[in-house]
């Protein structure tokens, strides 16, 4: 019989670090948002030709992902994951976001053709860690 681990990021939170239980870090997620375009400013304060598209994680997700992170996170809290949306998988860093509480997945040009994503797509991506 196959044995099941628990779901519930709190849980798994505290079975890790109260009890010193051997939960496994990891997990895997699937979620649908908007992808959405953040525009760098120039030292003036002027837009600047830098862009980057993210999918916002936030809430019961965001959690679950900073309970089960420990083991694959890098600097300044980023967490290594495995993306998918539609045909497409990468390796990639969720980045986080104090504003959103949670998560900010960054998507590659590369996906966004092979996909044919534009800014404004309800877009589902699963991840994995």
């Amino acid at each position: 019989m196959k044995s099941q681990l628990p779901t519930d990021p709190e849980l798994i939170r505290f079975l890790r670090e109260e009890l010193g239980e051997g939960v496994p870090a990891g997990g895997s997620w699937t979620f649908t948002g908007p992808l959405w375009l953040w525009r760098g400013k120039t030292k003036d304060g002027t837009a600047s030709t830098m862009a980057w598209h993210f999918v916002t994680i936030d809430g019961d997700i965001a959690d679950a992902i900073r309970a089960a992170a420990p083991g694959r996170m890098a600097a300044w809290g980023s967490v290594y994951v495995t993306a998918r949306i539609g045909g497409t998988e990468w390796r990639t860093s969720l980045f986080p976001s104090k504003e959103v509480k949670g998560y900010l997945l960054p998507v590659k040009a590369a996906v966004r053709k092979s996909e044919k994503l534009v800014e404004g797509d309800r877009i589902t991506v699963s991840l994995a860690l």
